[in-house]
């Protein structure tokens, strides 16, 4: 996603013009491209409840942030092998980010603007942490299976004195249900092969000549069997022992054996239903989405285009979709579009106690070319200087250094910061 500077001016006519000036200069000099950031006017209530918003707003503006990224990164472990396409995957009201973002339109439907602005913030705070709660109990239930399902799999692994032995023995290795016969498996050096088959008869009493097989054999040795009489186990143990032969305690259980397939078969199962994607939902996803282009509104023209799909309608779309993901992608879109409505209602917030009464302001977003981040901010220095000459030096600090959707303010003139957002591969 593109870099965003939300800022907020007085919108008396000596302001207004100087917005128009700063549009002239930032388009002819290719600095930013800039849009009017539409608020809604909302019942300002006393001073005392605007100031406790602000402070209420900045807390849930970080909340929401660390939400999204959180969301953003469940997106990417889930998808695993297609973590590349997690991306295009993470959109809002059915269109990219940045599009939503600088056609931004106040919903509402969801978030009434006639209601007190502490109902409304109390509105996207419940919901944002609703989210948050079903996506720690969905991201520990599938982090709980997926370490299961790990730890089956960590058993398949390493060498034959550690790995289990259910998928590689069969019923045809032992002999079972004997009252005196019983069969053992013995991890033999691949240098020793020659002195197991020539020795291991002689290794004590009461073995069964012949009895030997090699069933499986790793970078370091094979598995042999070896059937012997029950009595004489623990000096076949310890003649084994002797010649560096290791015998490894297995007891051939078919029920058991059973059971840990079974359970390593659900585990996959489970597994893949929470992300299954078909290559034709892919596909959909990459054509649609990452190609999408919507016309730009330039500062003064009204013209916005048609809002996307639903997340609903999108939800219904999205088959070939385990359940986990799906939910990811829809809540990520609700968690989005509520964190870029705290922006407006923190920039609505701040505005008028900055500006006072009545309410009169004039939000932008900008969208500033890359490497002209830094002449941006002296055009805005300049041409706002007249605000506050305090204020207006220190724009030139504004927080884009930040971290990823970071936010920062400036007294003065108004500033907002949306810095682009890149979930972390694992």
């Amino acid at each position: 996603m593109s870099e965003f500077w939300l800022i907020s001016a007085p919108g008396d006519k000596e302001n207004l013009q100087a917005l128009e000036r700063m549009n002239t200069v930032t388009s002819k000099s290719n600095l930013s491209y800039n849009t009017k950031f539409m608020i809604p006017d909302f019942k300002v209530g006393t001073l005392d409840s605007l100031v406790g918003l602000s402070d209420e707003l900045g807390k849930l503006d970080a909340f929401a942030e660390s939400l999204i990224r959180r969301m953003a990164q469940s997106v990417v472990e889930v998808m695993e092998d297609a973590k590349g396409m997690a991306q295009e995957n993470l959109l809002a009201n059915g269109v990219d980010l940045t599009s939503f973002v600088t056609h931004f339109e106040w919903d509402m439907a969801k978030y009434p603007a006639k209601q007190p602005l502490v109902s409304v913030v109390d509105t996207v705070a419940k919901q944002l942490a609703q989210i948050e709660t079903d996506l720690k109990s969905r991201m520990a239930s599938y982090n709980t299976l997926k370490t299961n399902l790990e730890n089956l799999e960590r058993k398949s692994m390493g060498n034959l004195f550690t790995r289990t032995l259910s998928d590689i023995v069969s019923k045809e290795d032992f002999v079972l249900d004997s009252e005196y016969l019983i069969t053992l498996l013995v991890i033999v050096p691949k240098q020793s092969y020659t002195q197991w088959q020539k020795t291991y008869e002689s290794l004590s009493d009461m073995v069964v000549p012949r009895s030997t097989k090699l069933i499986a054999e790793d970078n370091e040795g094979g598995l042999f069997t070896v059937t012997l009489f029950r009595k004489v186990i623990d000096d076949f143990k310890t003649k084994a022992k002797e010649n560096k032969f290791t015998v490894r305690e297995y007891y051939y259980d078919e029920k058991e054996i059973k059971r840990e397939r079974e359970e390593m078969s659900r585990l996959l199962s489970d597994k893949k239903q929470q992300y299954q994607t078909s290559c034709v939902a892919l596909k959909k996803g990459s054509s649609t989405f990452r190609d999408h282009k919507v016309k730009v509104t330039p500062l003064g023209s009204p013209d916005r285009p048609a809002a996307g799909q639903s997340d609903r309608e999108r939800e219904s779309e999205g088959e070939g979709e385990g359940p986990l993901l799906r939910w990811l992608k829809v809540n990520f879109s609700e968690a989005f579009i509520a964190w870029i409505h705290i922006k407006a209602l923190r920039v609505f917030v701040e505005s008028v106690l900055r500006y006072g009464l009545p309410v009169n302001f004039q939000a932008v977003l900008l969208q500033p070319k890359k490497s002209s981040t830094k002449r941006l901010r002296e055009v805005l220095n300049s041409v706002f200087r007249h605000l506050d000459q305090v204020a207006a030096a220190s724009i030139l600090d504004v927080g884009v250094r930040g971290d990823p959707w970071a936010a920062a303010q400036q007294p003065g003139l108004l500033s907002l910061c949306l810095l682009p957002h890149r979930p972390q591969s694992p």
